[in-house]
């Protein structure tokens, strides 16, 4: 991996924010910006092109649903994977049905295996 990827993390948790970036940044090949509204995420993505995105879903400004779904309006081809600690069958099959790339549980079993998952989806075609 020589590439640099751009990579948003949006939550409404700021440990999960902090967490997620101190981890990912210590990669040289990621850079991070962080996001604790939705709504300003959503936003950002008509500035600025990331290669992916980490999206929780339980957010009180806007559900990570909604949020994908104007994401993806914007930017069909966007890379997103949805973070939850509340996961039904349902809300990931919307998040699929709504194109997410991928999906992770919270609390992380081990940031190492997240890191492997988001090279796996960054590296994908």
């Amino acid at each position: 991996m020589s590439k640099k990827y751009s990579i948003a993390i949006v939550d409404d948790e700021t440990e999960i924010l902090n967490v997620l970036s101190r981890f990912l940044t210590r990669n040289p090949n990621f850079s991070v910006n962080t996001y604790s509204n939705p709504v300003s995420a959503v936003a950002s993505v008509d500035n600025s092109k990331y290669d992916l995105i980490l999206l929780d879903i339980m957010m009180p400004q806007m559900n990570g649903l909604e949020a994908l779904e104007k994401i993806k309006s914007k930017n069909p081809e966007q890379k997103v994977i949805m973070m939850t600690a509340y996961s039904t069958l349902d809300k990931v099959l919307k998040s699929h049905k709504e194109g997410a790339t991928n999906y992770v549980m919270k609390p992380f079993d081990s940031l190492q295996l997240l890191e492997k998952k988001i090279i796996e989806v960054l590296e994908s075609k």
